[in-house]
Parts: C-alpha cells; structure tokens; sequence
C-alpha cells in the first residue's frame, strides 16, 4: 500500500492563484484515499477560504484567527501521526500529475532522508532580450550603470515584477516610481510570457537614463535620455523555462539562496543530488523527520524559517535530495514582492536570527560584525557623500538595516536559549556542516 501524504498549502488572500493550485493538487496521481490537502488560511480577507470550504469537499480548511506568516504551516503539521510523508505547497504553484510520487520513491529509498526537493521553474516561460549601453558612474555610487529598465510589456500587459535580469544586472529595486533594475553593458534580461501563451506578438521595455546616451536593444539601436520611453523589441529564439529551485544553498558568509534561481533549465538540473537544504515552497518531509527536528521556528514570521528547519535536521543527521522528475511551477513573489521594505527586513533580520541559533559562535559574531560595517559603508555613500556635496541623502536603505539590525539583536536572548537546546541535539560537527557553503557569486 502506498504511504499517505499530507499536503499542505498556506493561503494569505489567494485569489484565483489558490484556486488553480488546489485544483492542480487534486489531480495528483496519487490514490485519493492516501492523499490529504490541508488549506491553512492565515486570516484571509479575500473570501478564498471560503470559497475553498465551500467549494471542495474533498480538503481540509483551517482557519487561523490571524497572520502568523509562513510557520502559520505548523498549524497542519502537528496532527500528522497518520501521515507517512508532509508536503508542503505554495499557494502560488501548480503541480505536474506526477509530482508526488518520485518525491514519495526517493525518499522511501533512503530512510535518512528527512525531505525531497522538486524541480520548482518559474510558471512563465521566458524569452531573452539584449540590452547594451555604454556605461556610467553617478555620484556615490560605485556601480557601472548603463541603464534603467523601468517597464516591461508583453502584449501590452505589464510584467516587470516577474522580470529575471539573466546577465550583468543589479538587482531589483523599488522607488516611488515603481519596480525598476539598472542594467550594467552587455545585460541580458529574461522577459516572462503570459502562462498561456507559446510566443509573443509584442514585447515592449521602457528605459531612461541620465545623462543621455544610444543603448542597443536587440537588434536596433534607440536614443534614451532622462525621460522615460518604450521602445518595441525584435524577440529571437524559443520560449524556455527559468529555474526558481533546485534545492537550497548554503553560501559563504550564512546566507540561504535557491540552486538555480534564474539559470535556464537545462541538463544541470536533470540529475539528482544532495542539497544543504530544501525551500518551504514546495517539499515533502519525512513525518519522522519533523517529530525528531521540530516545526517552523514561529520567530521568523517570513524568510529563512525553511533554511533555519533544514540547518537544525542537518545538525541531527538528516539529509535532503533533490529529485528533477518532480515538477512544480511556481508565481515568484507573488505574496510577497521581492525588494520591498518587508522582504528585506525579515530576509536581513531572520538571517542573522538564523546563525545566532545554529552557527559556531565566531561565524555568526563575523555576520554580526559584516552587517554592522556594511551598513557604515552604505551610510558613507548614501547620506555622507551626499551631505558633503550639498545633495539630498537618502536615508532609506540605512534606516532599513538599522531597523533589522534592532530587530535581530532584540532576539539575541530567545537565539541563545534555542542554541543550548540546539547544541545538545547536535551530532554533526560544524567544520561539516560548514563545508557544505558554496562561493558568493
């Protein structure tokens, strides 16, 4: 007999998004007698849960009474004492058919395994467009920029917020203008297609730059100055698809990343392999696993309570596998979008909540300290530079990293009291479970 599976999906105002996920969920080729999915509503306000409740009556809601964030999942992952194996599922994803059961395999195969990563693609596919621009520095800013990328249309839709700068980009950033990435010379960004469609009729990306210069996109050579203007693009070459994850990473310095995130699917992602650790997106957990190491860590409310879950299983001997025939499909950022306020206060607040709880006590100190003097850096080049020169500084990414840097501290007590906890559980040694850090990129 087929072990049973529950399946978990968090829903914060889901909308449609949650709809089609569970939709996708139940046509999981898996018997329907071993399968469980379990909604777990963190308050929503969009009547989704309702509908759900309403609509289906072959799942589970559980309503919570208000926002507890991403650990709102331990909700659905206390009474699993029935349950051989716990999915977990964004309510923002859709699954393959068969997705479940290579996950259930691999791990059946190897009971040291405490979870099974899929391959999670980015749910658009994509196509790429060129854009060169001679490039500039502005005062104090150490970056060689070429040019703003302000808009992207596909067809006319917008699709900025998906956008994936593949090559010689920046990063996403927000401003009261909206969501824009500077671009260095030579960048290359992935343009994501509507869900339904195999190519576009019209692709479309709105540029500015000041001072004035010619920048090449695609093909054709246009004139941007320090107005904002869309320029239609010449799309070459077949739609693909852009990895979200492929397991999680440990990398130098204590931060958790995505295997994959952005890269082109391709042959690198079509073999198993072992990962430091899973991503709560989308993962199946052995029930054992999560009675012997625990639940989500409530204090981390968004952002590194899975890389956080996965140190403390390593610490205890657990192992995670990524499996590429599982295939899901995931909505980046759809909740939470990456770059804002938030995102970067609990990504930068919980990751050196993280290390405080599992790291040695001189690798975490050393993340402290970095912070510390990284965010003096950004101070010199944002407020004091500007100050000098009689310019307007900009007070908002120093008083962002103060703010999480206030928040980290605060925890440092409850940190301290859970790595005692921690330590007496631990059976790997750190120079281990330390090797397992990858090189910044």
């Amino acid at each position: 007999m087929l072990p049973s599976v529950r399946v978990v999906v968090l829903n914060y105002n889901g909308g449609d998004l949650v709809l089609r996920c569970i939709e996708s969920l139940r046509k999981t080729d898996w018997p329907a007698d071993r399968l469980d999915i379990v909604v777990v509503d963190n308050a929503s306000t969009d009547g989704s849960a309702e509908y759900l409740n309403r609509t289906f009556d072959d799942i589970t809601v559980m309503f919570n009474t208000h926002n507890d964030g991403f650990p709102a999942n331990n909700l659905a992952m206390r009474s699993i004492d029935d349950h051989a194996y716990v999915a977990l599922v964004n309510p923002d994803t859709t699954v393959d058919p068969g997705w479940l059961r290579p996950l259930v395999e691999t791990m059946e195969a190897d009971e040291a395994l405490g979870g099974a990563c899929p391959r999670l693609l980015l749910e658009p596919r994509f196509v790429d467009v060129a854009i060169d621009a001679p490039t500039h520095r502005a005062p104090g800013d150490d970056r060689d920029l070429g040019v703003r990328l302000t808009g992207v249309r596909v067809d006319g839709v917008d699709r900025i917020r998906h956008l994936q700068v593949v090559e010689n980009g920046w990063g996403a950033e927000l401003s009261g203008a909206g969501r824009h990435h500077w671009l260095s010379n030579d960048a290359v960004v992935a343009v994501p297609l509507d869900p339904e469609a195999t190519a576009p009729s019209k692709v479309e990306v709105q540029l500015v730059v000041d001072p004035p210069k010619d920048v090449r996109v695609g093909s054709t050579v246009v004139h941007v100055d320090d107005a904002p203007e869309w320029f239609e693009v010449d799309v070459e070459g077949e739609p693909y698809d852009v990895v979200n994850n492929a397991g999680s990473l440990l990398v130098e310095g204590g931060w958790g990343a995505d295997r994959g995130l952005g890269e082109r699917d391709g042959p690198e992602y079509d073999e198993p392999r072992d990962v430091f650790a899973w991503c709560g997106g989308g993962v199946l957990l052995r029930s054992t696993y999560l009675r012997d190491v625990g639940l989500f860590d409530e204090r981390f409310f968004l952002y590194y309570e899975d890389t956080d879950l996965s140190w403390r299983g390593r610490a205890q001997g657990w192992n995670y596998r990524y499996v590429p025939d599982s295939l899901i499909r995931h909505v980046h950022a759809a909740s939470t979008v990456e770059g804002s306020s938030m995102f970067v206060h609990f990504v930068e607040r919980n990751r050196l909540l993280m290390l405080a709880k599992n790291a040695p006590v001189e690798f975490a100190s050393r993340a402290y300290l970095r912070f510390v003097l990284s965010t003096l850096g950004i101070a010199r080049e944002q407020i004091v530079r500007p100050l000098m020169r009689g310019s307007r500084p900009d007070l908002t990414t120093v008083l962002r990293r103060i703010r999480a840097f206030v928040a980290a501290v605060s925890l440092l007590p409850y940190a301290a009291s859970q790595r005692r906890r921690l330590r007496r559980a631990q059976v790997v040694d750190d120079a281990t479970l330390l090797a397992w850090q990858v090189p910044q990129p």
